[in-house]
């Protein structure tokens, strides 16, 4: 997995790397195939904008949050990035059970 932050009109610190990554721990918990994850974090007048865009197999999932703090906003693109991976994941799982099926037409 491949972590790139970059920060417009603002210089990433060490402090808010170390924030991301353990925030990002909580999402790959839930899916670990991801290929690459960009972040770009901006500041704007009165309100603090992060983006991050998740490369995985054959998508890119992509969310964006502003607040007027920094760290409430990155609380918030996680929350929002971290649901739309579940949903990924429950989508790409096989969910139907061909024995089932089979079961029921060959009784009728």
């Amino acid at each position: 997995m491949n972590l790139s932050i970059m920060g417009h009109h603002l210089d990433v610190t060490p402090a808010i790397r170390e924030y991301i990554h353990s925030k990002m721990a909580r999402v790959l918990r839930h899916f670990d195939h991801v290929i690459d994850i960009q972040v770009i974090l901006s500041i704007e007048p009165l309100k603090h904008r992060a983006e991050i865009t998740l490369h995985v197999r054959g998508k890119d999932i992509h969310c964006e949050a502003s607040e007027a703090n920094l760290y409430a906003s990155l609380d918030l693109l996680i929350d929002k990035i971290d649901r739309k991976i579940i949903q990924y994941k429950d989508r790409t799982q096989n969910h139907h059970h061909l024995a089932a099926k089979r079961q029921l037409f060959e009784a009728a």
